[in-house]
């Protein structure tokens, strides 16, 4: 790794100044190139070039890991953008990325170091000959401050176009005296791998839906759709010295782009013109979360060249993973939902899987990705970006640090908050259910989706390192009730800025996750022929199991506490008594009723969080209220699942009621307009309304159960599976049902007809109709009434009193 050789001086702000690294080489003429590959990675993110032609299509490289235990590298071919018989020059632009920018709310930079750098080597091999040309990174390159003045993840970028003319050698003379030394830099390189996720790239480009202007007269470009992504100017003509700059926020308030909800972070870039055309332009090391772009310096009504919606893209930026999952229905509103769903996924899979886009957070948040994975997995092939997640999930989790404990699962990953100084107390060491069993459920979910054994194997010290360590247990085995736990997160009733204080105990939570994960444990220890774990883990599975029926149930059979998120963890986890005579748990009866009479009392209005949002709808269907459920997703009230769509959303709100209904913002300090985690309700939509889920891992076995009801008058699903296409349409026709399914190759379909819903046990049976693959058609009568639940309300009905 190479670094300019004397230190510069960080700019104003305290931010690393961006730069340039070069080397020339000369190719001979007379060989034919048989390969040509460069292998680049950086402290901070990079780009290259060679012979002024961008060296592949990625953005932000080499992405975010845990920089001090490993590195990602990437390799190009380039062959096409050699020069045989001339003299070749390769630049590789360096800016501080996650490296070195500001991250979080603490806005501490340099977290892995202080030096920007560059480690290449580019290998030329010929036809008729074994000695390849060899360009490794040395002294003997040389380094210059980037035309980039300022970039940061958060705040944007400062681009000086008369500074890249200089660089790019333009004008020889002023290039000549710009370059300095470098030598190698004083950071350690962590042990470096290449990348099993897909590069970030621009995967869309979207036209402004309008250009306007604001209440005080600024001009503001609306694209119509909230993303993750960087603006691109086509065509920009300024004399030299004016400055242009585009501000980047979700939504506008009161006429005006509102900013609030990014806190500190800028999200603006800025261009200082040269007095010659500045043709696509675009950030390099950065990105935004946003729909709206407030443009200064240069407007519509401009004499030259003016601003126009020809003038200028909105780039999607995301992890380029391949689509493999789709679903739409016969309501307009909910498809909407399914899109806003997908779209948040895309902005929040950059790279790693953060929480949000666009404010001074953007965190990998183990909690809110461990809800989001059965609808990530299922949308998209998560198994690269998620393998290599979870593998930073382990070096973090098995940190040396001094205030660190060997198994407790950081809240967000990479752990850019470890060890930090003042301003984080307490962040930094904090043992949470959900969070933490991440490292449990998402390696499980992972390999549900792709039946990938080796996930298990390489991430097994680290679930059971968590379970064995990363658990701080109460004299029960559960969690200690003194550790404080994130909950049901964001339950609609907590204040806006107490988004902890649920109606449901964090702790309640923790130990419903708890138990779950160390049922899975136990499963995973058996798929790895791991007889004594599997023993252990089950007995654990087991007492904790009875540990929690005896704190949390009454002997009247009711569950405490008694709100929708714990009767909907309890029935979904199957953690409430089971009665082998009926074959069904009247516990789970009871819990079920409880949910009914609460949805009614509350008038179908959502009070659930990030947790019980989850597990809503799935343990309404579980215990066979299928109307409820369609019901609470179809509800007009405040919060519910719809309320977003009907204010315009475009992507998924952090919180339900993130813009109020006058149109204001909410008042509270962390308020996300493309937050995924309320979008896991999305996986409830795939595998009920549906119908589709495996019942085997890897999709071997798949059961076909979709939940019909009047409310909707057909459904469709795709998933693309590791055997193939899987398929279920249904349609209603008045009192006929049609279902259409499709089984791929070597896969087997157990498939369980409407009208058999309600009266079989759980569990697949032989009497069942198994099916092989094929294409399979079914027509029945549909008696059903589907009659609404009603509200339980007071006298006065809906209106005050």
């Amino acid at each position: 790794m190479i670094t300019l050789k004397d230190p510069i001086l960080p700019n104003d702000d305290g931010s690393a100044r961006p730069l340039t690294f070069r080397k020339r080489f000369f190719l001979p003429p007379d060989r034919k190139i048989r390969m040509a590959r460069l292998y680049a990675t950086s402290h901070g993110v990079y780009r290259a070039s060679l012979n002024n032609k961008p060296v592949g299509d990625e953005c932000m490289a080499p992405g975010w890991q845990s920089y001090k235990k490993r590195l990602h590298y990437q390799v190009h071919d380039i062959g096409r953008l050699l020069e045989p018989g001339a003299e070749n020059t390769l630049l590789v632009d360096v800016g501080p990325g996650w490296f070195a920018s500001a991250l979080s709310w603490v806005c501490r930079r340099f977290v892995y170091g202080i030096e920007l750098g560059v480690l290449a080597q580019l290998e030329v091999q010929f036809d008729g000959t074994d000695e390849p040309i060899v360009v490794c990174t040395d002294s003997s390159w040389s380094a210059t401050t980037s035309a980039i003045l300022r970039s940061e993840i958060y705040n944007g970028e400062v681009y000086d176009q008369q500074r890249a003319i200089k660089i790019n050698g333009e004008n020889a003379q002023l290039s000549q005296n710009v370059w300095f030394e470098t030598r190698v830099s004083s950071t350690a390189v962590a042990p470096m791998t290449s990348p099993n996720g897909p590069p970030v790239r621009v995967t869309e480009r979207l036209q402004p839906r309008s250009i306007s202007k604001s209440a005080s007269g600024k001009t503001i470009i609306d694209f119509g759709q909230n993303i993750a992504g960087r603006v691109c100017v086509k065509h920009l003509l300024k004399p030299a010295g004016h400055e242009v700059t585009f501000r980047h926020a979700e939504v506008m308030e009161d006429g005006e782009l509102e900013t609030r909800p990014l806190r500190t972070a800028e999200a603006k870039d800025t261009v200082v013109c040269a007095g010659t055309i500045l043709s696509d332009w675009h950030p390099s090391f950065t990105f935004h979360g946003f729909r709206y772009v407030e443009v200064t310096g240069w407007s519509d009504e401009d004499s030259e060249m003016p601003l126009t919606k020809d003038s200028l893209v909105a780039e999607v930026m995301h992890s380029d993973m391949r689509r493999t999952g789709w679903f739409s229905c016969s309501n307009d509103e909910v498809n909407q939902l399914h899109k806003n769903t997908v779209w948040s996924m895309r902005g929040n899979f950059l790279s790693i899987p953060t929480e949000c886009p666009s404010r001074d957070e953007r965190l990998g948040w183990t909690g809110d990705l461990n809800l989001f994975a059965p609808t990530a997995t299922f949308l998209y092939d998560t198994g690269g970006i998620l393998g290599d997640w979870l593998q930073d999930l382990y070096a973090d989790q098995m940190d040396e640090h001094k205030d660190w404990e060997k198994g407790m699962v950081p809240l967000y990953v990479p752990n850019c908050l470890m060890g930090a100084g003042p301003g984080d107390d307490g962040w930094h060491h904090m043992p949470n259910g959900v969070w933490g069993d991440a490292a449990v459920m998402i390696p499980f979910q992972l390999y549900m989706t792709t039946r990938d054994i080796n996930i298990l194997s390489r991430q097994y010290d680290s679930m059971t390192q968590y379970l064995e360590k990363g658990v701080r247990r109460g004299h029960d085995g559960l969690w200690d009730p003194y550790q404080w736990q994130f909950g049901d997160w964001l339950d609609p009733s907590a204040p806006p800025n107490n988004s902890g204080r649920s109606r449901t105990d964090g702790t309640f939570v923790a130990d419903c996750f708890l138990i779950e994960s160390t049922r899975r444990m136990a499963v995973i220890a058996k798929e790895l022929h791991k007889p004594e774990d599997f023993a252990h883990f089950n007995a654990v599975y087991l007492q904790l199991l009875t540990a929690f029926r005896m704190k949390y149930v009454t002997p009247a059979g009711l569950l405490t506490p008694d709100t929708p998120t714990a009767h909907a963890l309890a029935i979904v986890f199957d953690l409430l008594p089971f009665s082998e005579t009926s074959g069904v748990s009247s516990r789970e009866h009871v819990s079920a009723l409880r949910i009914s009479r609460a949805l009614r009392f509350d008038d179908f209005s959502i009070s659930t969080g990030f947790v019980g949002s989850a597990f809503l709808l799935p343990s309404l269907t579980k215990t066979h209220q299928d109307t409820l459920a369609y019901q609470m997703l179809l509800s007009p009230s405040l919060p519910s699942f719809l309320y977003p769509v009907r204010m315009g959303a475009t992507t998924i709100w952090e919180r339900w009621n993130s813009r109020k209904p006058d149109g204001h913002v909410n008042e509270a300090s962390m308020t996300s307009f493309n937050h995924h985690a309320l979008g896991a309700v999305t996986s409830w939509l795939h595998e009920c309304v549906g119908g589709i889920k495996a019942a085997e891992p890897g999709w071997k076995t798949v059961l076909i159960e979709p939940c019909v009801n009047r409310m909707v008058s057909r459904a469709e699903v795709i998933y693309e599976s590791v055997y193939g296409r899987v398929e279920c349409r249904w349609a209603l026709d008045n009192d006929t049902l049609s279902i259409d399914i499709a089984i791929p190759p070597n896969s087997y379909a157990c498939i369980i007809l409407p009208d058999e819903r309600g009266r079989r046990s759980q569990g697949l049976k032989q009497n069942d109709h198994w099916v092989g693959s094929g294409r399979y058609h079914f027509k029945s009568e549909y008696k059903r009434a589907d009659e609404p639940v009603e509200a339980i309300l007071p006298p006065w009905g809906r209106s005050g009193f």
